[in-house]
């Protein structure tokens, strides 16, 4: 299953939407999200699941990059 992760790049600030950067993660699980996200240092806003025709066009954007772990 794929996760769209929403996160800021800096841990110690509050979250500001304009700042909100994304990636993708292939994992079975939200935990396993976390678990393979755990050493790096970003604040994680929300973890969606995507799949469907939601991740058919998430691929066709420019900035889609899957995490590699």
């Amino acid at each position: 299953m794929m996760f769209k992760v929403f996160y800021q790049e800096n841990p110690n600030e509050p979250p500001v939407r304009e700042r909100t950067k994304t990636f993708f993660v292939e994992a079975e699980s939200e935990r396993e999200v976390r678990e393979k996200l755990k050493g790096r240092s970003i604040n994680i806003e929300y973890i969606q699941p995507i799949s469907g025709p939601f991740y058919e066009f998430e691929k066709q954007s420019e900035n889609f990059s899957v995490l590699e772990k």
